[in-house]
């Protein structure tokens, strides 16, 4: 396999190829649909079109030219309410290859460069790969509750990680 690349800002077709390796993924493996890939294409969207580079970091994992990862933080809300890392996924192909320690790891030096005191994200119970890359970076698992905000009624989960 050729090398992979971690690129940071935006690059031309990133937001549909996100959005794509999102929908298909989720609709694979837990029955989303329209809902939650739209919600996905617009909201990325909308980071993107107020991206700031000072802080906020959007990456995306590229093999070959072709993204096939990606993970944002948004730090929009970084004083109070903490950043936000968002939109962490891997194509089949990079899967389980190391990239996404990769990705959170650069995110996770970012954010201590920015000297963010907090770092949260949102997911749920059943991807157990994500868990277990979260946990092996220092999150700890502070919220659980049943929610849809997926499209989807699914047990929420709430990550946080303590920055120095």
């Amino acid at each position: 396999m050729s090398s992979v690349n971690i690129a940071k800002g935006y690059i031309p077709g990133s937001i549909g190829r996100v959005a794509e390796l999102h929908g298909t993924y989720y609709h694979s493996h837990w029955g989303f649909g329209r809902f939650f890939e739209a919600k996905v294409a617009t909201e990325l969207s909308k980071f993107l079109s107020r991206y700031d580079e000072k802080r906020d970091g959007f990456w995306t994992a590229l093999l070959e030219d072709r993204v096939e990862g990606s993970l944002t933080i948004d730090g929009i809300h970084f004083a109070d309410q903490g950043a936000h890392l968002r939109w962490f996924i891997m194509s089949d192909t990079l899967r389980g290859k190391g990239v996404g320690n990769r990705l959170i790891n650069t995110a996770i030096d970012f954010c201590n460069d920015k000297s963010y005191k907090r770092v949260y994200l949102w997911t749920f119970e059943g991807l157990d790969a994500a868990k277990h890359l979260y946990e092996k970076a220092g999150f700890k698992l502070v919220e659980e509750n049943r929610g849809i905000q997926w499209g989807t009624e699914v047990n929420e989960q709430r990550f946080e990680l303590q920055l120095n």
